[in-house]
């Protein structure tokens, strides 16, 4: 049975401006395959903490998604396996530090897709956000759980001035994060969204939202009959041309969907790029 698309996808990590990487993320998709997994982690508690956090969640929901993809009713249990793993990977953040004291505080987001056949099931904790690129247009599929939806609201409010929101102290305070105690807040849709041939996914860390969303918009429509790394590759090279001397970790997937060809083909692993390095 032919797979309803090929894949085309690549992967980015960079540090920004920062002098570590607390992002972690693995992307997993086989031309020919019925199934394409992505794993993306955002960690929080600085060097030596963050990293370790990150880590341990990729790995973690990697790992299970990757041993369930093997059961003939892996789509019907989807949705409690995304939220079985993410749940799992918050455990060996509590037991990590447990054993490990000096690392107490540390967390990570977690945004991890499967899409099977046609259909995108995903969950989401914290502020990494999931875009759908479809016809020219870019949405975000996924809440973000930080202050900053309530502070854009405040601002459309005109409760404070579009400056003072942008620069908001409390912007990037998380509302919900895997950190080894209950999880406030999860989003994981009971029903998939249905991908459609054309359609592109950016499975991304906070840091790509130095862009905003035309600006991400804007890449993606000047590329869209690009190759995934060559897409990577500009959006690398338009946060590059910021020059923002605080921009954050960035690390992104980019998937894109392709009417799938009637012939073997040998599995391609998706290019993983370092993009832009630190200055100084």
């Amino acid at each position: 049975m032919t797979p309803p698309f090929d894949f085309d996808a690549s992967s980015a990590l960079s540090m920004g401006q920062r002098s570590y990487q607390e992002d972690a993320l693995i992307c997993d998709f086989s031309r020919g395959a019925e199934i394409g997994l992505t794993v993306l982690a955002d960690g929080m508690g600085g060097h030596a903490a963050g990293d370790v956090a990150s880590k341990i969640v990729v790995t973690e929901v990697f790992s299970e998604l990757t041993f369930q993809r093997g059961n003939e009713a892996f789509e019907e249990t989807v949705r409690t396996n995304l939220f079985d793993a993410a749940m799992a990977a918050n455990a060996c953040l509590r037991d990590h530090m447990e054993t490990h004291p000096e690392t107490r505080g540390m967390g990570a987001t977690l945004v991890a897709t499967v899409i099977i056949n046609k259909r995108l099931y995903w969950i989401s904790i914290g502020d990494s956000p999931l875009f759908l690129y479809r016809n020219g247009s870019l949405k975000q599929l996924n809440e973000d759980h930080s202050m900053a939806p309530q502070i854009d609201f405040m601002v459309k409010s005109g409760l404070i001035d579009h400056e003072e929101g942008r620069c908001h102290p409390d912007r990037n305070t998380l509302t919900s994060v895997l950190f080894g105690e209950k999880v406030p807040l999860v989003d994981c849709p009971q029903e998939p969204t249905e991908l459609q041939v054309g359609d592109m996914l950016i499975v991304a860390s906070d840091g790509l939202q130095f862009l905003t969303d035309a600006e991400i918009e804007e890449v993606l429509c000047a590329h869209e009959d690009d190759h995934s790394a060559e897409i990577a590759d500009r959006l690398l090279d338009r946060l590059a041309k910021l020059n923002d001397p605080d921009l954050d970790n960035v690390s992104f997937s980019v998937v894109k969907l392709k009417e799938a060809q009637n012939q073997n083909v040998t599995d391609a692993k998706p290019a993983v790029r370092e993009g832009i390095r630190r200055v100084g």
